[in-house]
């Protein structure tokens, strides 16, 4: 009889990887992200335990968006108020806050809770192609998708 293994969070090493953004569906990218932010791109992939690589986000102002979503989808938030509403138009936050749009849909695919949180700040997006984390070798991720 084997027994399952669980991580422990001493036990966990960390690598960096770069996910470059540039003609990719949001929501594709957003996904492999979140999938090497919780680490189940691991054997040793514990639930309950941060076992997750660090990600970095190239070109996220090259972001694809499918169908008619620039123009039918927004970005809302309320400040509770009455009349409180503000909506942007996902075409406006692609061209001014592209790399807020990218942390955005990453943060809705983790965990909501503190784990996911510390999950969170493992993730980097820049709107360019330049990034100052060379000191830590990053590797590059291949996005097999199907445009």
């Amino acid at each position: 009889m084997s027994k399952t293994y669980m991580a422990k969070p001493s036990q966990v090493e960390r690598k960096w990887y770069i996910l470059d953004a540039s003609g990719i569906p949001l929501g594709r990218l957003a996904s492999r992200a979140a999938s090497v932010l919780r680490g189940k791109n691991k054997p040793c992939f514990t639930p309950n335990v941060d076992c997750g690589d660090h990600v970095i986000v190239l070109n996220c102002d090259k972001i694809l968006l499918t169908g008619n979503k620039l123009e039918q989808k927004f970005y809302r938030t309320h400040s509770g108020y009455p009349g409180g509403l503000k909506e942007i138009s996902y075409k406006k936050l692609i061209q001014n806050k592209s790399d807020f749009a990218v942390y955005k849909a990453v943060k809705g695919m983790l965990p909501k809770n503190s784990l996911g949180r510390q999950m969170l700040k493992k993730l980097r997006v820049y709107k360019g192609g330049e990034h100052n984390h060379t000191a830590q070798k990053p590797i590059a991720i291949k996005m097999d998708e199907v445009k």
